[in-house]
């Protein structure tokens, strides 16, 4: 099965225009305000027809409860993918076409997991902040190669790792970085708390506007 070979550079200069699109700035606005405060409720223009007691308390219901069933249950939050564990450290360093099968008979994921997915890479293979690449000697990532590897390993689409970027470029814009993720992963003083703090608080947000 092809990779697509993407560097780091090449998914944030693409996360960064996915995010100044007009769809994706429909998709982010205003997901996480709430809704207006009820005003008073008007004056009655005339006298209240008598409440009748119904006689079953089915009768309460608008919609059939068969219906009432259905809508909750598609409500559910989805069941999360099975859980395969990373390949142990000598599989940080390897090239990632040595992990071309983990991507065999995967189906596609929500940016948010994907998110989580490069949080963990970050957490057992290591963060790294330079030089700027895919994984230094030691196997350890920057930001955006850890959302490429995980791609690599299987979870989640080309699209997905797009999506997922644009998200992380999200956040970074509500913490007011006005640049692309590279140089936020390359800024003096960031650490690997920091980074994992960022994939956290981006796989939230994409979870709460339902991606």
């Amino acid at each position: 099965m092809a990779i697509p070979v993407l560097t780091p550079d090449q998914l944030d200069a693409q996360a960064f225009q996915l995010h100044d699109t007009q769809a994706w700035q429909s998709i982010v606005s205003g997901w996480e305000l709430t809704a207006p405060e009820p005003g008073p409720p008007p004056a009655p223009t005339s006298a209240p027809a008598p409440v009748r007691q119904p006689s079953d308390w089915r009768s309460l219901l608008s919609v059939p409860v068969d219906r009432l069933i259905d809508d909750a249950l598609r409500t559910l939050p989805a069941a999360p993918p099975p859980e395969r564990p990373l390949p142990g450290r000598l599989g940080a360093v390897l090239p990632d076409r040595v992990h071309a099968w983990r991507r065999v008979g995967q189906g596609d994921l929500r940016p948010s997991v994907h998110l989580g997915y490069a949080r963990q890479i970050l957490a057992e293979w290591g963060w790294q902040n330079t030089p700027y690449r895919l994984r230094n000697a030691r196997g350890a990532r920057c930001v955006c190669g850890a959302l490429l590897t995980a791609h690599r390993l299987g979870y989640g689409s080309p699209t997905t790792v797009n999506r997922a970027g644009a998200w992380l470029i999200t956040e970074l814009r509500s913490q007011g970085w006005p640049g692309l993720i590279g140089p936020w992963n390359r800024a003096p003083g960031r650490t690997a708390a920091d980074a994992l703090a960022l994939l956290d608080a981006a796989a939230r947000r994409a979870a709460a506007a339902g991606h």
